[in-house]
């Protein structure tokens, strides 16, 4: 056995003479662990709520999407089509128009954007499973239908069971329009909603869901596309099927995942989480300092033990070993303890939901999301390991100067 080790493992269970050094020693072990059971548990509800916020994306956002460089529309003979739907692990691939329209509602209008899009767009998202009201039907036998965002319902006041007042899409005609009346310089067609849909407040006030067809009608474009939607085989992975679609395709589009659609958003919330996690290791450090305090009233209680060692011929280094190793189980202890509490209080909230979120208004949740990862039990234990050492190496390299 370890000769440091096993000293160190002896001072740490046995009785000391001083009861001081015993209470130093229990606030620095209950310091660090419910300083690691908080990193556990905050890192763990960040990542519940990044899932949940990233499924109310992908539930509008397509697996890869393909636009322009530069420009807005391209048309679809231009693009190698046949070509992305037989590169292996793409499912579906479906074409989409967006255009901004004015939409008007009895007395009531609104700035929308109008999405066009296929009969493949269901396969594509999850649009479908977001409907608040409604049913996903973008055709009724000849008859084009909208599904709206929550928002722009709510602004519009408008009620998907009202057939007699349809909404009206105006969209500016294109080219140069000569006549004095302004409706002249519109397009316009009057559809009826089939559903509304809430995913987020961004989209919510803003989407509109239409018919590509619709879309070609009211700008007088034939073939013509903003963006190509793909769905991905989960079973493949996204960088390589991305990696291929970026050789097809060429420098002239751009090819971008889920996470590249909302790139800025995904950096906010990695910022913020990182920013908990270095908050709360700071609050680690400041109990881990009780670590340096009981140590040292240790090699202070222990100067006769420590000057019998080295009569014995144990050299400075495997005494200053005895202290630091008695350090790292103190810190080590301290972090599987709150490991455990991390894990055993993320359970409970997932399974009971216990704290639930206290504010006005609708939530698509009651209580905190929680969702434990791995790594962050990895990361929080070296990390909290890491202190803990550093805690300990300042008082066992005194130890000279404390027995001399």
């Amino acid at each position: 056995m370890n000769f440091p080790f096993y000293i160190a493992r002896r001072y740490l269970f046995a009785k000391k003479s001083q009861t001081a050094v015993n209470v130093l020693t229990l606030v620095a072990i209950l310091g660090v662990s419910f300083g690691t059971m908080a990193l556990v548990v905050v890192l763990s509800v960040f990542n519940g709520f990044e899932n949940i916020i990233l499924s109310l994306f992908n539930a509008f956002n397509p697996d890869m999407e393909i636009r322009l460089v530069e420009g807005k529309s391209f048309h679809m003979d231009d693009f190698p089509a046949e070509e992305v739907q037989n590169i292996p692990g793409v499912l579906y691939l479906g074409e989409v128009y967006e255009e901004t329209a004015l939409l008007m509602y009895r007395d009531r209008q609104h700035i929308v954007k109008l999405r066009g899009v296929d009969e493949n767009y269901r396969s594509i998202t999850g649009l479908d499973t977001m409907l608040l009201e409604g049913e996903y039907k973008l055709q009724s036998g000849d008859f084009e239908n909208l599904i709206l965002g929550q928002g722009v319902a709510y602004v519009l006041d408008a009620n998907i069971h009202d057939f007699l007042n349809p909404l009206t899409i105006y969209l500016p005609k294109r080219g140069r329009v000569s006549g004095m009346h302004p409706a002249q310089a519109f397009n316009a067609s009057s559809n009826y909603a089939a559903g509304v849909f809430g995913v987020q407040a961004e989209f919510d006030m803003e989407y509109v869901i239409a018919p590509i067809s619709l879309l070609r009608f009211l700008t007088e474009h034939d073939r013509q596309v903003t963006s190509v939607m793909l769905a991905i085989d989960p079973a493949f992975n996204v960088r390589h099927v991305q990696r291929d679609l970026v050789s097809i395709v060429g420098d002239e589009f751009i090819v971008r995942n889920r996470l590249q659609q909302e790139e800025f958003l995904y950096k906010v919330m990695r910022s913020e989480k990182w920013a908990i996690f270095f908050i709360l290791t700071f609050i680690v450090i400041i109990a881990a300092f009780n670590i340096t305090g009981s140590l040292t009233m240790l090699v202070l209680e222990k100067i006769k033990d420590i000057s019998i060692l080295r009569s014995m011929g144990a050299s400075l280094k495997t005494v200053r070993k005895i202290f630091l190793y008695e350090g790292i189980m103190v810190s080590s202890g301290g972090a599987l303890i709150g490991l455990f509490l991390g894990g055993v209080v993320s359970w409970l909230q997932t399974r009971f939901g216990l704290i639930r979120i206290q504010a006005e208004g609708t939530f698509i949740i009651d209580s905190y999301p929680v969702q434990t990862n791995p790594a962050d039990f990895i990361l929080v234990f070296f990390t909290v390991a890491f202190i803990g050492f550093l805690a300990s190496w300042l008082p066992s390299r005194k130890i000279n100067s404390f027995s001399s």
